[in-house]
């Protein structure tokens, strides 16, 4: 395909976005939906669609070769996966549940499961800025160096006695004779097969010896895939090539603005600025206070408004910060107790989705689009490099913003000094400005985190973090190698009044929305719902730690390992508890985007800990982490992930505050364990072939997690019995022996998971709802509540 036709799947993504826009915006405000299956439906369908706008516009971005359009196209991308994000938030609290079953909207719009899954950009885990690779290069060479230092550690091992290297040297020389009687025998075996067999074509005798050998993963790609794999590869050699050239363009236009117009700026911002002053004098009668920077300083001032305009929005400004403080602690008693009226005309007056924070950039992005780029000719540019012009538009603003900032020094100066001469002429004495200015902040202010490593460099905590197990490199896994289909009977059966287990697909689907996309944008993860933190419930061999693995992956996240196994012993006492969890948070903060992970999450909760574990100490974390929690911002791209198999056993109430999404991972049902042991199978070099009854092995392995048939797999499709295959093809028989060695999921263990999640926040909630009881509001805890009148 050219670039015609990419710019023309651009054009496409964005004319349904301005028809999704119109809907979403309309000019009259729609009635609120009293029907809540009906508001969930409409959300739905909101969502289906701008994941298929996102889908296009990520196909448009990997393949355009101009960089100012892929920069234009990357805001759209970002602002429509955060638009997605806050659907399924709607979506989340209108339903009560983390799993959605949209079998009956895909029928509806002829798509197919597959246009459902989220679509991951491939530019996130190389989307960092040079210093934050130059960061990651570093720690890449200290994992490098500590496994060098750790192979060439001297060997802790006792040395061998004369007896037992007697022994070693003669079992080796009983192989080697073995070896040799196996060797002699296979000659004389291969003789006499060639006496016997003459009459057959040596050509057919290679054939089947080289089936019999080849293995599947050896086999050359086809003249198509390399075909499109060079392709794929020219036009990313393009891009880079092209944005090398736009990146020199940009230094070169901004040095050539300060130099040529930078002078012009600066005389024409002045000379504002002094008639500005003039004119409020003549209209107040006294020269006026200029902006702060938090305001803008002289971008306020030239907002298409009047100095008697600007001087009542500054003195309004005042009034309102030194009124919100009176009101700050009457507002805060009201919110903290709602009032049943206000809840009960809410509910009457129906339901309505929350402000969005990415519709008004869409809208923005949409305008640029139809007013620049869609009607844009681009014929005497073949080679779609970027454009000058649009160079020098963007970098005046920034230049603008630079000189604007010289210069309102320079004015407040100016300013001081007239204010200074006016009142000599008046006679009169000049008063200090000791009166601090209304609305300013005083006396209080806000506590920093104490930096206990301010002294050390970045390098040396990096190091001493990987030596001690908490930095790991994490593995190659993606997202698309958690295997499993999707749920097809979700709505049927809730129709039928029957709660559905969600699929693996399910999961795939609110990793990437929780985790993936806020930890891969930083514009996503700053407006979007915040999530501090994931817990992961489920069975052994679920896939938990395969999840926390493709995040990673995904996102090029740091990996930090605090489960409580590993932390123990590490760092002991209060003071070096306090030094490790701020030297992890503080390293994941300067190579964010970085994951967390708590391995066994419910030791840090224990109601009781046991005997075995008391040494242990797992739950020393259990104060401090949640304190290190709360300092995670929107720009802190940190992410808290535990995953637990035994969640029974911990304090519920601490371990949900903790935790602000708790996912229930489900056992593989019939469609995911058929997908699992196809893929499986052929990954690990066998052949399925019509001796596999796939259908039956996927029946008798209801109960068994992925990781058990990983386990099945290795101990039956090994070196020996792929080489066999030609000769005997692989049969489900012989995966029932391994299987039947272990321990499935069984039912009670799923009802026990199933009831306590039940009893988590967003459980509670889903319970009421399907009983028909309303929702009592909790009882109010805080400084309001402990006084009764």
């Amino acid at each position: 395909m050219s670039q015609r036709a990419y710019n023309d799947l651009w054009a496409d993504a964005q004319l349904e976005l301005s028809r999704i826009l119109a809907e979403e915006q309309p000019a009259e405000q729609p009635q609120p939906q009293k029907d809540r299956v009906v508001f969930f439906q409409r959300v739905a369908m909101l969502y289906v669609r701008y994941i298929q706008i996102l889908r296009k516009l990520q196909k448009a971005h990997e393949l355009i070769i101009h960089p100012q359009k892929r920069r234009a196209i990357r805001k759209v991308i970002d602002s429509v996966m955060g638009r997605v994000v806050e659907l399924k938030n709607e979506m989340v609290e209108k339903e009560f549940l983390e799993y959605h079953y949209m079998d009956d909207i895909l029928h509806d719009m002829k798509l197919t499961p597959d246009k459902l899954e989220i679509p991951l950009p491939q530019y996130f885990p190389n989307d960092h800025s040079k210093e934050v690779q130059e960061r990651k290069a570093m720690l890449m060479k200290i994992f490098k160096m500590v496994e060098a230092t750790e192979s060439l550690e001297p060997s802790t091992e006792k040395e061998m006695t004369q007896e037992e290297a007697i022994r070693v040297i003669q079992v080796a020389e009983r192989a080697r004779q073995g070896r040799m009687r196996s060797k002699l025998y296979e000659e004389s075996r291969e003789a006499s097969l060639r006496s016997t067999n003459a009459g057959i074509e040596s050509t057919e005798l290679a054939a089947i010896c080289i089936q019999k050998v080849m293995d599947p993963k050896y086999l050359a790609p086809r003249p198509a895939e390399v075909a499109l794999l060079a392709a794929e590869a020219c036009t990313r050699l393009k891009q880079q090539e092209h944005e090398a050239a736009y990146q020199k363009a940009v230094v070169a236009v901004t040095i050539q603005l300060r130099e040529m117009e930078g002078n012009n700026m600066s005389n024409t911002l002045k000379s504002q600025v002094r008639e500005w002053f003039f004119k409020c004098r003549n209209v107040t009668g006294s020269f006026p206070d200029y902006p702060d920077e938090e305001d803008g300083g002289s971008a306020f001032i030239f907002a298409e408004k009047s100095p008697q305009q600007v001087l009542e929005e500054i003195a309004a400004k005042e009034d309102e910060a030194s009124s919100n403080k009176s009101r700050g602690k009457e507002e805060q008693k009201e919110k903290r107790k709602p009032d049943k009226k206000m809840i009960d005309e809410q509910e009457e007056a129906g339901l309505k989705m929350h402000p969005s924070a990415f519709l008004s950039d869409l809208e923005g992005a949409d305008k640029t689009f139809n007013d620049f780029w869609r009607s844009r000719d681009e014929t005497e540019n073949l080679s779609q490099k970027h454009d000058v012009e649009l160079i020098k538009e963007e970098r005046r603003k920034v230049v603008e913003d630079e000189i604007r900032v010289q210069v309102d020094e320079q004015m407040r100066q100016e300013l001081a000094e007239l204010k200074l001469s006016v009142d000599k002429d008046k006679g009169g004495k000049t008063k200090a400005n000791t009166k601090k200015k209304k609305g300013s902040k005083s006396g209080k202010k806000k506590k920093k985190e104490k930096d206990l490593t301010a002294d050390r460099t970045l390098e040396s905590l990096c190091q001493e973090l990987v030596e001690q197990g908490l930095l790991k490199q994490a593995n190659d896994v993606r997202l698309q190698d958690y295997l499993g289909d999707f749920n097809y009977l979700g709505t049927t059966l809730r129709q039928n009044d029957i709660e559905p287990m969600p699929s693996l697909s399910d999961v795939r689907q609110v990793i990437s929305l929780y985790a993936i996309l806020p930890l891969g944008s930083q514009v996503v993860h700053e407006k979007a719902p915040l999530i501090k933190s994931i817990l992961l419930v489920g069975p052994e061999g679920a896939g938990k730690k395969m999840l926390v693995h493709a995040v990673c992956q995904e996102t090029g996240a740091t990996l930090f390992d605090l489960s409580p196994l590993n932390t123990a012993g590490k760092y002991p006492g209060k003071s070096g508890l306090a030094m490790m969890v701020h030297v992890v948070f503080k390293v994941a903060r300067l190579l964010q985007p970085s994951v967390i992970w708590i391995g066994d999450a419910e030791k840090m909760f224990y109601k009781k800990v046991p005997k075995e574990e008391k040494e242990l100490d797992p739950k020393r974390l259990k104060k401090d982490l949640p304190k290190s929690l709360k300092l995670i911002k929107g720009e802190d791209r940190v992410l808290i992930i535990g995953t637990t198999e035994d969640p029974m056993s911990a304090d519920i109430k601490s371990m949900c505050k903790m935790y602000n999404k708790i996912l229930l991972i489900p056992r593989p049902d019939y469609g995911s364990r058929y997908i699992m042991w196809k893929e499986l199978i052929n990954q690990k070099g066998g052949e399925t072939t019509k001796a596999l009854d796939l259908s039956s092995l996927a029946k008798i392995s209801d109960g068994y997690t992925p990781g058990h048939m990983v386990k099945a797999i290795q101990s039956v499709v090994t070196e020996r019995r792929i080489r066999q295959q030609g000769s005997r093809p692989l049969t489900a028989a012989e995966f029932v022996t391994p299987l039947a060695r272990i321990d499935p999921v069984f039912q009670e263990q799923e009802e026990a998971l199933k009831n306590w999640y039940a009893k988590t926040p967003l459980g509670r909630k889903r319970v009421k709802a399907a009983t028909g009881k309303e929702e009592e509001q909790p009882p109010v805890k805080g400084k309001g509540a402990k006084k009764k009148t």
